[in-house]
């Protein structure tokens, strides 16, 4: 009876603001902006999303937008820090310090983790490539709700890997968030259920891997040799990859490239008609090599075991010593002009797909999709935990890379090749 008392008052109030003309705002309305936003910024960027389409979007204008949100500004930094909080709810719920078994506490943190994600998969990569585009205050106030996290997972893997310093803790859980946030920077569909279980079976791996003793830290990140060249195309490049990976291709200008690479912005156009092509540019480079890479691993192997390991190895070196490359080819295509996007992404679809045919050969168990997951995860857990060791290419981090890459990649496997689950 109650509810229809309810479905009877929510038809006479319809009634009645057909009646008098006057549309009543949901009193949820904040929170709808605030999603269509999120969604928006991850998918076009921050630059390329304006007010008045979020307002479209909702049905609203864009006056009535500013009474929830000051400026376009506000909203995004609402949207990355909902994201964040999220998450961190997410943890908080699951973890209620119950068990005594850090085993399957830590297996709660990384079910909630992977659920939130899940639910939040088309919004995510807000955070992960659009959050530099916050101000210094609140970028570091986002960040430490995620090291936060990070932190936690981190103490969680001291306690069932007790053979690993403080700072091999770091890596794992830096490597199990990156596996588990890989699911936002593309769109394959799995179902829920599965890919639950497929990100919870590569967590379980990189927990399991063993890895090569570490170098000492000297404190100091590694110094990357200049570029060796005098060709104004070739240095315009270079600066302009190491300004987009730096401050993000929105924020950059033709006369700050130019400015970089010691020539005046005129001198710029005779090289590159526009930033848009210096962007492209710099995908067509990364993709080249990306490729270079899957050829030569097919060429010189004759298993698929050799072809993965060689695949790995080379992309890690590519990592470590392009990181900035490597950074601006998996954040910036949004950012690409449409007459370049299309092909671009199918450039990075392909080269996706022979990784994953590689991949699958060794996988019986798995799907040609599901094979593609883990091949975007490894992919990206290169560059995450890559950063963690500011990429200083030094033989130790390379071998801790690919040995985590390859734990995603194949599980862990017995004697006889097949694949153990956890």
């Amino acid at each position: 009876m109650a509810e229809h008392a309810q479905v009877g008052a929510r038809a006479r109030s319809i009634a009645d603001s057909k009646t008098t003309g006057v549309r009543r705002r949901p009193k949820n309305r904040k929170a709808q902006i605030a999603a269509v936003a999120a969604e928006a910024f991850s998918e076009r960027g921050y630059h390329g999303v304006s007010i008045d389409e979020i307002a479209k979007t909702v049905g609203i204008s864009g006056p009535a937008l500013y009474r929830h949100f000051p400026n376009k500004y506000a909203l995004f930094r609402h949207a990355v820090n909902e994201l964040a909080d999220s998450l961190g709810a997410a943890v908080d719920e699951f973890d209620s310090g119950d068990d005594t078994d850090p085993s399957d506490t830590l297996d709660r943190l990384l079910t909630a983790t992977i659920r939130t994600t899940i639910t939040n998969r088309r919004t995510g990569g807000l955070y992960r490539w659009e959050r530099r585009y916050l101000s210094k205050d609140d970028r570091l106030q986002v960040r430490s709700k995620m090291v936060a996290i990070n932190r936690r997972l981190a103490h969680l893997t001291a306690q069932i890997r007790p053979d690993l310093t403080a700072s091999d803790d770091v890596v794992l859980s830096t490597a199990l968030l990156s596996t588990i946030g890989s699911i936002t920077t593309h769109r394959a569909p799995l179902s829920n259920r599965r890919l639950q279980q497929l990100l919870l079976d590569a967590c379980h791996s990189i927990l399991a891997t063993p890895l090569a003793p570490a170098d000492p830290d000297s404190g100091e990140p590694q110094t990357k040799s200049g570029l060796a060249t005098s060709n104004k195309r070739e240095v315009l490049l270079h600066e302009a990859i190491l300004l987009f990976d730096a401050r993000g291709y929105h924020d950059v200008s033709i006369e700050e490239i130019g400015a970089a690479a010691g020539i005046n912005a005129s001198g710029v156009y005779r090289h590159f008609p526009s930033k848009a092509d210096l962007l492209a540019a710099a995908f067509h480079r990364a993709g080249d090599r990306v490729a270079m890479s899957v050829e030569s691993a097919l060429t010189e192997s004759s298993t698929a075991d050799q072809a993965l390991e060689h695949l790995v190895d080379v992309f890690v070196r590519l990592a470590f010593d392009h990181s900035e490359l490597m950074s601006v080819y998996f954040a910036e295509i949004g950012n690409l002009p449409k007459a370049y996007r299309s092909d671009l992404r199918n450039i990075q679809r392909l080269n996706i797909e022979e990784w994953a045919r590689i991949v699958a050969e060794l996988r019986a168990d798995l799907s040609a999709v599901e094979c593609r997951f883990l091949v975007h995860a490894a992919l990206i857990l290169s560059l995450d935990v890559g950063q963690v060791m500011r990429f200083r290419s030094t033989e130790s981090h390379r071998r801790r890379v690919q040995q985590l890459m390859l734990a995603v990649l194949v599980g862990n496997r017995g004697d006889s090749g097949e694949v153990l689950h956890p």
